[in-house]
Order: structure tokens, then sequence, then C-alpha cells
């Protein structure tokens, strides 16, 4: 891999942000490709080094997207063959370049380490820092953790749950849990949406925190914590990869999509100022 690939992935990886490496394994002529080419395609889109004609840039951007929004390798086969029956393990394509040819190419998602942001000091917090400690995951405490893309448990047992839910849901979380009876959140919930906390956020906070397993001592609950938080990202809580404008139907990127509006706590993607111009005016005219 050259130099300046490498130095690119390090300072990403210290970032915490996602990437993928993207390298030709096998080629067929004419494709301009070659065996060995190594390219870096990151989370926003942005394409580096080579790894075959622009024709093909697209796709493999696309697909390392979805590698990365799935946590799984793929491997692709672009061929002008496409009735050719693919091999198991194989996602096939169109090859669009005019110039013909294969190419194959391994796509490798690299994520960052998982965070747990950990609000209290309860027997269960310290339980579920055990637990994510032991499964690989950094373990940091709030305060002056970042929030963006964490999974964030509060236990602050109602003393700071009001300061620390606004800072945690302006922080762009991956999962909010909150140890509270449904009783107390639901105060909570209610001086937060009086505070300007928009209710779309907080319909997204699992309170009380875990999955139901009847746990009742600090470790079955961390334990019951821990399985939501794994559940939700198995089930795939992460951005899709691509969203339809709900004007002319275009199949638009998600990721350094341009044009874009939340109503209602949704998210909406268009392939033009014009689409986004029309739906509004659309949604303030029902």
């Amino acid at each position: 891999m050259r130099p300046d690939l490498l130095a690119l992935a390090a300072s990403l990886s210290a970032r915490g942000e996602r990437f993928a490496l993207v390298t030709v394994v096998r080629r067929e002529p004419p494709s301009s490709a070659r065996a060995g080419d190594t390219a870096l395609v990151t989370e926003a889109g942005g394409y580096h080094g080579w790894a075959g004609g622009g024709c093909t840039r697209e796709t493999v951007v696309r697909e390392a997207q979805r590698a990365m929004a799935e946590g799984e390798p793929r491997l692709l086969c672009l061929s002008p063959e496409m009735n050719a029956k693919p091999r198991p393990g194989m996602v096939a394509l169109p090859m669009t370049c005019g110039s013909g040819g294969t190419v194959e190419i391994y796509v490798e998602p690299v994520l960052p380490v998982s965070r747990l942001v950990l609000f209290g000091e309860t027997p269960a917090v310290e339980a579920l820092a055990r637990i994510g400690g032991a499964m690989g995951w950094r373990v940091e405490r709030g305060a002056e953790a970042s929030i963006k893309g964490a999974h964030v448990l509060v236990a602050t047992m109602g003393d700071e749950d009001l300061e620390v839910l606004q800072k945690v849901l302006r922080g762009e979380p991956a999962y909010v849990g909150v140890i509270a009876s449904r009783k107390r959140f639901e105060q909570v919930r209610e001086t937060l949406i009086a505070c300007g906390v928009p209710r779309a956020a907080l319909e997204r906070v699992a309170a009380p925190a875990g999955l139901d397993i009847g746990a009742r001592t600090p470790e079955e609950i961390a334990l019951s914590v821990m399985a939501q938080i794994v559940q939700r990202r198995k089930t795939g809580e992460l951005k899709p990869v691509e969203a339809v404008d709900p004007i002319c139907g275009m199949t638009v990127a998600v990721a350094g999509a341009r044009h874009t509006a939340e109503v209602e706590g949704v998210a909406y993607y268009f392939c033009c100022a014009g689409c986004r111009t029309k739906f509004l005016q659309v949604r303030e005219n029902r």
C-alpha cells in the first residue's frame, strides 16, 4: 500500500473515523486496474488511491459505504458478463467502463473501537464497565468524554439526569440508555421537551435501559444493557447508505448528500435543491 494511504488510514483511525480499504485482487484485460492496486474510501465518500478507472469509482464508493454500514467485508466482481452465475460470497456488479474487462475487488471496512460512555457511580455502572472491557470496548467516564458515535448509559439516579441527557442528546450518540423507572423517566422526558429537546431524540432513549430478562442484581442489569446495545447494533441502527428522493424517486447517496431536510425528526434526502424546495412547500401546505 502507498505510504500516503497508510498515513491517511492511521490518521482516520486516531480520530475514530470509519473507512474502507479497497484492493484489486484479480483483473482480466482490458481493465486498467492491476492486481494489488489499492484505494481508501472514507465514510463521507472520499476516494483516495487507485482501484480502476473513474467509471467504476461510484460503484466502489457505494459498496465501500455499504460495507462500513454493515461492518462486513465484501468481494466485488465488476464484469460485463452479468449473465454468469456469481461465485458464492461474491457480489456481482456490472462493469460500466466502455473498455470492458473484469476486475475483482476486496473491500475491507475498518471500524473504530466501540466505546461505552458511562455517567454515574452505581454498582450496575461498574459491572457494565467490566463487561465492556472484557469485550474489548473502550470504556470512558462521562464529563469530558466525546459522545458522538458512543454508546451511553446514564445512571445518575436522578441527581443530574436533566443536565446529562441534554448534553448526551446533542452529541449524536449511537445509543442512549437510562437506568430509571418508566414513571421517573416520563417526568424527565416532559421536562426535557419543555426545555426544547426534540421529541424524536427522546424517542430513541432506552428507559429503563436493557432488555427485559428479569434482571435484578447489578450484574444482571449490566448484562441486559449490553445485550440491548449489541442487539441494536446488529439490527442496523446505522444510517442507510442510500435514500429515495420523495419528490422525483431518484436514489441519493446519504453520505455527503448536499440537499437534505429534517421534518418531525425524520431525515429526507434530495437529488437537487428544486426537489427539496418542492417537498418543503408541499409539507407547509398540508
